[in-house]
């Protein structure tokens, strides 16, 4: 050090620039050591979301808990049950309160079962009685689900005068020169595609009720019902997209290939259309299309036709769908965000450890889903206007909250970046301000994919691209008949009592809205 200092000039203009050097040196060392702790900090945020995915709780062990608890209940309550003596009465405190016991449901079929007294009166022996009414007790029973064969019968006649024969046609059947009726092949659909039970499973399940239905008959049945019903899927297709306002999103599959004993991931899209929570009355629907792979030509071609708004996350495939298709004119297809995609950027960030900044927008997130759900179902004006006082105020002084924080934060922070997720769609954020038919959310989407997120690895475990698009084609009716308070097997099975004979014409009638609407006009 000595040494240096001797060798320090006397000029002092010399001293400055050395002076000024080292301040350099040490601002950019500065920088680099804020750089490296950002990066680290980073990286431990990820490292606690991957160990937190890895060897967190999972789905199964949580349900495994929860039949564990279940049974210890089971235990608890049958131990009860056992050791209670009706003729025994309580000893000590007050009696246990008994649950009231509900009324059974009234749409259930009665079936009487009459117990005759005995022919004489036990005290004089007489056998002259006067009936003075009667004591009812219903008792809830259950008849296994069962199988039966429906015998067609075609009486043949003869006309007298001609000779001419004379024979009532027999309905078209939904599998031809099959054997399986509309209600069986239904009850296969629903299981397989709503009920998540592989072919090979209802086959087991059949077989212990005296029927052999091999796997590969009941995959013909579906290949074929498939067939028969692309009409309808059609005309469902067509009203979801007719509409202005929709809800996207897709989730992946696994598809086996063939001969390489390995899966490939596949991808469904949802498509959602519904007006309920604007107050619309138009009948909500969601259809499905499969894809192979997740490019962006695939939603450019689900959505050729639809002009409005789509509810999104921020797949960049759906990004070219905003560009201007023609020049001079405004875009056909409007993006509107999501607010829970740009609130699950947060709250990774809380899962991790404390984020003070998150949890804060976290909170400030939460207040506007607080205003959607006062104002879910209401006229579009008056959505308008409530999100005008109440939720305006408070995403613009989100927005400088967010602005005023980003420039303090690191660049490269986990919190930085879910402030730029955020203000980087800022626009269609806030599109749902001005127009009280657009969503906060694409929850709709989300709750969509669901059904499929659970029963995939069951109805496309042996599957292909064709299977997915059969999938894609009968799940598109099951969830738009439950979106329209149907039960789906009792809509498959009436559909497929009639499309065989329906005029092409009229497909729409078998649609579930006008099922829905004939059966109450019928009640």
């Amino acid at each position: 050090m000595e040494a240096s200092r001797s060798n320090l000039p006397d000029d002092v203009d010399a001293l400055r620039a050395i002076i000024a050097a080292q301040a350099d040196q040490l601002a950019e060392q500065a920088r680099k050591l804020q750089s490296r702790d950002t990066l680290i900090d980073k990286l431990k945020a990820q490292l606690a979301l991957l160990k937190r995915a890895r060897f967190g709780s999972s789905s199964e062990k949580i349900d495994r808990a929860i039949e564990q608890l279940e049974l210890a209940l089971e235990d608890i309550e049958a131990a009860e049950a056992e050791a209670m003596t009706p003729a025994s009465p309580s000893t000590g405190g007050a009696a246990k309160a008994k649950p009231s016991r509900q009324p059974l449901p009234e749409h259930l079929p009665r079936y009487d079962v009459t117990h005759q007294a005995t022919c004489s009166c036990p005290v004089c022996g007489s056998s002259d009685f006067i009936r003075e009414g009667e004591t009812i007790s219903e008792v809830l029973d259950y008849v296994p689900a069962s199988f039966r064969v429906v015998r067609h019968i075609q009486p043949r006649f003869t006309c007298k005068g001609c000779d001419t024969q004379v024979r009532a046609e027999m309905p078209s059947l939904p599998i031809e020169r099959g054997k399986p009726g509309p209600g069986l092949v239904a009850h296969v659909l629903i299981a397989k595609y709503c009920d998540h039970l592989p072919l090979y499973r209802q086959s087991e399940i059949y077989e212990r009720e005296g029927v052999d239905l091999s796997r590969s008959t009941m995959a013909d049945w579906i290949g074929k019902a498939s067939t028969l019903l692309e009409p309808l899927l059609v005309k469902l297709q067509e009203h979801v997209f007719a509409g202005h306002r929709l809800h996207g999103d897709d989730t992946p599959v696994p598809v086996l290939e063939p001969g390489k004993g390995k899966t490939r991931t596949g991808r469904l899209w949802a498509y959602v259309r519904d007006g309920r929570p604007y107050g619309d009355k138009t009948p909500p629907a969601v259809c499905y299309f499969f894809s192979p792979d997740r490019k962006g030509r695939h939603p450019k071609q689900h959505l050729a036709t639809f002009c409005g708004v789509l509810h999104a996350d921020g797949y960049a495939g759906f990004r070219d769908l905003y560009e201007l298709r023609n020049p001079g004119s405004p875009p056909t297809i409007l993006e509107a965000s999501c607010w829970a995609h740009a609130r699950r950027k947060f709250f990774d960030l809380t899962a991790s450890n404390k984020a003070p900044i998150a949890e804060e927008a976290l909170r400030r997130i939460g207040e506007l889903s607080d205003i959607e759900k006062a104002i879910r179902g209401e006229p579009p004006d008056l959505r308008k206007t409530a999100r005008q006082e109440n939720s305006k105020p408070r995403i613009e002084a989100l927005r400088l909250w967010l602005d005023d924080n980003l420039k303090r934060l690191p660049h490269k922070s986990g919190t930085a970046e879910a402030i730029r997720y955020a203000l980087f769609r800022w626009a269609s954020l806030c599109r749902f301000l001005e127009d009280g038919t657009i969503e906060i959310d694409n929850n709709a989407a989300e709750r969509a994919i669901r059904p499929i997120a659970l029963g995939r690895k069951n109805w496309l475990f042996a599957g292909s691209d064709k299977g997915g698009e059969r999938a894609a084609a009968i799940l598109s009716l099951i969830e738009t008949a439950k979106l329209n308070g149907l039960n789906p097997e009792a809509y498959l099975r009436n559909v497929l009592t009639r499309i065989a004979d329906h005029p092409i014409n009229r497909i729409d009638e078998l649609l579930p809205w006008s099922i829905l609407q004939r059966q109450s006009l019928e009640q």
